[in-house]
């Protein structure tokens, strides 16, 4: 699914809005997700998961063309983790 086909939904499913204001609401939730994981804050929905940034510490790897070792950088990754109620979506039928 692409940020068109999102915006296409909320067009059809959510009345009352114009093609251009649904892209609008898409956007606009998606630019204040990022602030927030930006801003290395947890976003916690409710019934479908939750979005941390975790930090990687800088450690030795190998360049796997030559067998060198080098040093890859510190960095963020984002992690989600989907709530109970999306994984008994997912897995219908299972405890």
């Amino acid at each position: 699914m692409t940020k068109a086909d999102i915006i296409e939904r909320v067009y059809e499913m959510v009345g009352g809005f114009s093609k251009k204001e649904a892209a609008e609401i898409v956007e606009t939730v998606f630019q204040i997700m990022k602030q927030t994981l930006a801003e290395n804050e947890k976003i916690k929905i409710s019934g479908f998961g939750n979005f941390v940034v975790r930090r990687k510490n800088e450690r030795m790897g190998r360049n796997p063309q030559t067998g060198q070792p080098i040093v890859i950088a510190q960095r963020c990754v984002l992690n989600f983790k989907p709530s109970q109620v999306l994984k008994n979506c997912l897995n219908p039928g299972k405890p």
